[in-house]
């Protein structure tokens, strides 16, 4: 008879292992016996359940937390580490930093007295000194009374991109793909073709394998949020404004990087952020209190554009969702419906929204995962219950169906709510029984609590994995205008003829760090004659980096999608500021001047990472190209005419102020819930929501040339 389970090879590090039936299994309590949730033999439920009636109120109430914790190697003050300087053990008081908003404990105290098992690592160490680190905190949970694993989440860190907190931490280590709106560029450039997105199966089973081989094994993403509102400061990290593209996206990630079922060798992930943070209002994000709510005022959107790619996640089995902090606005709103049933708008943010997540998300949609928070909802962003202590804000959020509060080790606050009765012990525990579950589905009980950092190094640096990543960088870029065929630059057409390249950037000093960057790809290359003077060249090619806005601020009026210098605009209080989304546009214009003056030709290449208005920039170009943080020397081979231009648009791209102009009411002109490809069915007569430029292209949804 065939046995149903295979002894996993257990290692252990504190604590014994014991025999039962001649088998082995970790005596994780040390009581010399087997207990049911050291039993790998039983169901992952099986264990959460016996190992939750094993734990007291302060373990529980620990295992609802998930706080950012740092490596040894990122405290600077080596007396503040353990574990050879792997583990970090300094305390920050709160308000110390933005970030402690309640006190931060050393790591081992944390673990031994705080009883927190999910951490979020933000640190971009080499794969080696990851992997010690997470076995190193693993050795430190075996030795706690019940021997509980921990369990590491991190955001994305496969694509390349310039470092923001809580979005994109870390990059460059890992096999580092062209920003989401590039793979999105390049996937659906491939569908355009007669082909499919299987780039993103491809991108997910790479980057599992490397997360895996460190040990990282929650993910918190990827966004499934359709952008619908231009000015939204995170459309750089979703995958653009189709919402049926999304959800196939969506359901190729999870399938990529979970597998068909969740198991030992899966990333769990935390698609975000429920039910789509892309309707804003005007731009504003909820990371602060002027973006604090979700406007619906057309019939239908949150159904038909918002919803379908969580719909998707579902189905593919998503380990958790994460709800976004803003509030569904009543006075900004048509009524709702999803399913045919009109939807009550609870003036809460998504994590306090009973509805939302009860009704909507676990018995419409059939989700069985946990609910993680995003960061901050008992503090900062607890818009809608500002009102209420923080005691009570953990108790809204845990029984509106939020099981995992995210960045805070405020044990305290959470405790005081059970000790008042205001969270029963069957919703405790109920939370407790489907994180362990998750746990214990990941093998962190058994055979991969630890993981080797050599394999790590080997794994990440495959070169195979690193080729197949530059491949979809060159996919990714994006020819929006061709005139007369300027491009490609071929050897025959451009032989012994001069080049100049220069990287322009909001910030100077990044600009000529760039620019160092991007001649160097260039001689690479090894295809084009440089020059340092522009004044002699025949073609220049110049990337154009803008930056708007911040991640944790509002801007003083809207976010400017122009491309632009010192320009004066208009705050919402009536007062006037100055801002530049890009420097040196004078220089930028002198450049092109010159270049044309000469017979030569211009090629611009933009970094979207929002839709920006190209009326200050496209005129100036025989050729304009799209980049989603795209590496230079992938735009040089498509300039080259080495590779065959792919990319298309992810999203319809805003033909003027004029058509997302906001009035004293703060309407704007072009809905804010609904995607640009289909904006034009709500615009006043005599305006077009796309940009069209000076050849006729049109630069929607979709648009991208070929040669």
């Amino acid at each position: 008879m065939e046995l149903k389970h295979k002894q996993p090879d257990l290692e252990v590090r504190v604590k014994n292992i014991i025999q039962d039936s001649g088998l082995q299994f970790k005596d994780l309590n040390n009581n010399g016996k087997l207990d049911p949730y050291e039993d790998w033999r039983l169901s992952p439920r099986e264990r959460a359940e016996n190992l939750v009636s094993l734990m007291n109120i302060d373990e529980k109430v620990g295992m609802m937390l998930i706080n950012t914790r740092q490596m040894g190697l990122s405290q600077k003050d080596k007396s503040k580490t353990s574990h050879d300087g792997v583990i970090d053990e300094g305390i920050v008081e709160k308000g110390e930093t933005i970030f402690a908003i309640s006190k931060i404990y050393g790591t081992t105290h944390t673990i031994e007295n705080m009883h927190l098992r999910h951490f979020i690592l933000r640190d971009n160490w080499s794969p080696a000194e990851m992997a010690e680190w997470v076995n190193k905190m693993n050795e430190v949970c075996e030795g706690t009374r019940l021997g509980i694993p921990c369990l590491i989440a991190s955001n994305s860190r496969n694509e390349n991109t310039e470092f923001i907190f809580g979005m994109n931490d870390a990059a460059g280590i890992f096999s580092t793909w062209p920003g989401t709106l590039g793979l999105a560029a390049a996937a659906k450039g491939d569908i355009k073709n007669g082909g499919d997105a299987s780039l993103i199966s491809q991108f997910a089973e790479i980057a599992r394998e490397e997360w895996n081989a460190v040990g990282i094994r929650k993910g918190y993403m990827y966004m499934a949020d359709t952008v619908t509102d231009p000015r939204w400061q995170r459309i750089y990290g979703t995958f653009g404004e189709d919402p049926e593209f999304i959800s196939d996206v969506i359901g190729r990630l999870l399938d990529g990087f979970q597998g068909k079922e969740l198991g030992k060798h899966s990333i769990a992930m935390t698609t975000k952020h429920f039910p789509g943070g892309g309707a804003r209002e005007n731009g504003f994000d909820p990371h602060y209190e002027e973006g604090k709510w979700n406007p619906y005022p057309t019939p239908g959107s949150l159904e038909k554009y918002h919803m379908p790619p969580f719909r998707a996640a579902v189905e593919h089995g998503t380990s958790s969702i994460m709800p976004y902090y803003s509030i569904p606005s009543i006075k900004k709103s048509v009524v709702q419906q999803f399913e045919g049933k009109d939807i009550p708008f609870e003036e809460v943010g998504f994590t306090f929204n009973h509805y939302f997540l009860q009704h909507i998300l676990r018995e419409k949609l059939g989700f069985k995962g946990y609910v993680n928070s995003d960061s901050g909802v008992t503090e900062k962003m607890s818009w809608g219950v500002e009102t209420l202590s923080e005691a009570e804000r953990f108790a809204k959020a845990i029984n509106a169906g939020t099981d995992l509060i995210s960045d805070t080790n405020d044990i305290e606050n959470l405790k005081k709510a059970i000790e008042n009765g205001w969270i029963s012990e069957k919703r405790i525990d109920e939370a407790n029984i489907r994180l362990l579950t998750e746990m214990f589905t990941l093998g962190l009980f058994d055979d991969r609590t630890y993981v080797a950092p050599e394999k790590a190094t080997s794994v990440v640096s495959n070169s195979a994995n690193w080729e197949a990543a530059y491949e979809a960088h060159k996919k990714s870029v994006t020819v929006l205008k061709n005139h007369k065929q300027t491009l490609p630059l071929t050897n025959e057409k451009f032989e012994n003829k001069k080049v100049y390249v220069e990287v322009f950037h909001k910030e100077p000093e990044r600009a000529a760090s760039y620019t160092e960057k991007a001649r160097k790809e260039c001689q690479e290359l090894g295809q084009f004659i440089l020059t340092d003077n522009y004044e002699e060249a025949d073609a220049a090619i110049l990337f154009l980096s803008p930056k708007s806005g911040a991640y944790f601020n509002a801007t003083p009026g809207l976010l400017e999608l122009e491309i632009c210098e010192n320009k004066t605009l208009t705050a919402l209080d009536g007062s006037t500021y100055e801002e530049t989304t890009l420097t040196g546009m004078d220089r930028l214009k002198e450049i092109a001047d010159k270049v044309h003056i000469r017979g030569g030709k211009v090629i611009i290449s933009v970094n979207v990472i929002l839709p920006w208005i190209l009326g200050n920039v496209e005129p100036l170009a025989d050729t304009l190209i799209a980049g989603y943080d795209t590496y230079y020397k992938a735009q040089f081979e498509v300039v080259a005419g080495n590779f065959q231009p792919v990319g298309v648009l992810p999203l319809t791209l805003p033909a003027s102020e004029a058509v997302i102009a906001v009035d004293e009411n703060g309407n704007c002109v072009s809905r804010n819930d609904v995607p640009g490809y289909d904006k034009d069915k709500y615009m006043p007569e005599g305006l077009q929501y796309a940009y069209k430029d000076s050849d006729g292209n049109i630069y929607k949804l979709g648009h991208g040339l070929t040669y």
